[in-house]
C-alpha cells in the first residue's frame, strides 16, 4: 500500500509544473491608473493547453483587471504582455497577480508592491 501511495504522489506532482509561474512584473503608475507588464512562463503545447489569461487583485481577492491572453506561445517563452487602465483603491500599497492555464487552472499569486 506504501508503494501505491508514492506512486501516485510521484505521478500527480508533475502536474503541478504544469501551473503558469509569474517570472516578473512592473507596475506603472499612469495618471490615476496602473499599467502591468507580467512577464509569464508556461509550457505552452498548443491549443489544447497554454496559459489563457492574468488577473489583478486586491490582497483579499477583489479581481481589479484581467488580461485574457487568446492564443499559445509554444515558441515564445517566456512572455511578456501588458494591461493598462487599472484603477487601484486609493491607499492600497501591494496587489496580486495569479496567471491561469486552460488546463490546470491558477498558479501561485505573486505579492507586487506598488511604489
Amino acid at each position: 500500500m506504501r508503494i501505491l501511495f508514492c506512486i501516485l504522489v510521484l505521478c500527480a506532482t508533475p502536474a503541478l509544473a504544469d501551473r503558469p509561474v509569474i517570472e516578473e512584473v512592473q507596475a506603472t503608475r499612469t495618471g490615476e491608473t496602473w499599467r502591468f507588464d507580467v512577464t509569464v512562463r508556461h509550457a505552452d503545447t498548443g491549443w489544447d493547453h497554454y496559459a489563457d489569461g492574468w488577473t489583478v487583485l486586491t490582497p483579499d481577492g477583489i479581481e481589479l483587471g484581467h488580461r485574457e491572453l487568446l492564443h499559445p506561445h509554444v515558441t515564445e517563452q517566456p512572455f511578456t504582455r501588458s494591461l493598462g487602465d487599472v484603477t487601484v483603491p486609493a491607499g492600497m500599497t501591494e496587489v496580486v497577480i495569479r496567471a491561469h492555464d486552460s488546463v490546470h487552472g491558477w498558479g501561485e499569486d505573486v505579492v507586487v508592491t506598488l511604489d
